[in-house]
C-alpha cells in the first residue's frame, strides 16, 4: 500500500526539529519514542496517518506499506539527520526500532558494490525472495528500507510477495514437508536481539496462515538440502514469484514490511554500475523493528 503524507502534515513536519534519539542497548529508548510521539501527535493528521500505516501492515490482507516521504526528503535533504529522525518517528509508531548488528548504528547503509556477490543486498544482481535474519530464533518482526537514492540508471525495483498466500497455493504434501525442520541457511555471529541460531529450522514456523515463513531462495543454491525438502522449497519459490508485486522506490520512499506476512527482494540493477561513481549509486538505509509481543501486531 502506498501512503501519501497530507500536505498540511508535510508542512508541519518540515518545520519541526525532533531531538537526537537515544538508545537503550540495541533499541531505540522508550523515552525517545514517547518524546517523538508527543511532539508529532500535535501535528495535523499525524495520528490519522500513523493509524493508516498500522492498518496497512497488520490489517486483513495487508503486510507492507510505502510511506511517500519524498517531499520531506527534498525539503530537508534525504541524508539529513532531521529527515532521518522523522522517518524513525514513523517507524516507532509501528514497533520498536533496533539494530541486531553491534558494529552498525540503527540505520544500516545498503549501497552498491560492483565487486560483491551479485545476489547480496549490496550486489548488482537479482536479490531473490527472503526474510531477514531467517536463521535467528527471534527474527525482526519488521524490516524497513528508506530510499536515499534510487539507481540512477533506472534498475532495481523492489519485489514483494504474500508468503502465506503462496503457501496456501501449494499441495498438502509440500506444506507438510515445509513444516519439517529440514532447512538451514547462512552463518550466525556478532548479533544481538534476535535470539539464538535456529538450525535446522522449518520454513513454516507456525500454524496455517500464521507465524513466519522462514524462507530465503538462496538456500536452494547455497545449502545442501534433501531432495524432498529442496523440491518443496522450490515450489514455494515459484509461487512467490507468481504472486509478486513490483515497484520502484524513489528518494524518500520508506518501505516497511511485516516479515510475518510478506517476503521481499529486488530485481537486478541496470547494467553499467561500474561506470557510476560510488557516491551516486543506489543507496538505501535499513532499519529493523520489534513488537513488544513478538507477533507482528503493530504497537
Amino acid at each position: 500500500m502506498l501512503i501519501d503524507i497530507p500536505s498540511d502534515l508535510e508542512a508541519a513536519l518540515v518545520a519541526l526539529t525532533l531531538p537526537t534519539w537515544k538508545l537503550d542497548g540495541p533499541a531505540l529508548a522508550t523515552s525517545t519514542m514517547e518524546e517523538y510521539r508527543t511532539v508529532l501527535t500535535a501535528s495535523p493528521r499525524f495520528a490519522e496517518t500513523a493509524a493508516t500505516l498500522r492498518r496497512a501492515l497488520t490489517g486483513e490482507g495487508g503486510g507492507y506499506a510505502v510511506l511517500r516521504l519524498g517531499n520531506l526528503a527534498q525539503a530537508l535533504g534525504a541524508d539529513d539527520e532531521r529527515f532521518l529522525r522523522l522517518a524513525m518517528a514513523f517507524a516507532a509508531e509501528v514497533a520498536t526500532p533496533f539494530s541486531p548488528f553491534p558494529r552498525w548504528p540503527l540505520w544500516k547503509d545498503i549501497g552498491v558494490k560492483v565487486d560483491k556477490d551479485p545476489g547480496k543486498s549490496s550486489g548488482i544482481g537479482y536479490n531473490a525472495f527472503h526474510m531477514d535474519l531467517v536463521n535467528g530464533t527471534l527474527p525482526p518482526d519488521y524490516t524497513t528500507l528508506l530510499c536515499i537514492r534510487p539507481d540512477p540508471l533506472g534498475g532495481g525495483p523492489s519485489i514483494l510477495s504474500d508468503a502465506h498466500a503462496a503457501v496456501a497455493r501449494l499441495s498438502e504434501d509440500h506444506r507438510a514437508v515445509l513444516a519439517e525442520s529440514g532447512y538451514h541457511y547462512g552463518t550466525f555471529y556478532d548479533l544481538h536481539g534476535v535470539g539464538e541460531e535456529y538450525k535446522p529450522f522449518p520454513i513454516l514456523d507456525g500454524g496455517p496462515g500464521e507465524g513466519f515463513v522462514r524462507f530465503t531462495a538462496k538456500m536452494l543454491e547455497r545449502c545442501e538440502l534433501g531432495q524432498e525438502h529442496a523440491d518443496a522449497a522450490r515450489a514455494l519459490a515459484e509461487e512467490l514469484v507468481q504472486g509478486q508485486v513490483s515497484f520502484m522506490l524513489q528518494t524518500g520512499d520508506y518501505l516497511i514490511v511485516n516479515q510475518r506476512r510478506f517476503l521481499h527482494g529486488r530485481e537486478a540493477l541496470q547494467s553499467g554500475q561500474e561506470n557510476v561513481p560510488a557516491a551516486d549509486r543506489r543507496l538505501l538505509l535499513q532499519l529493523f523493528l520489534r513488537t513488544a509481543s513478538g507477533t507482528g501486531s503493530a504497537a
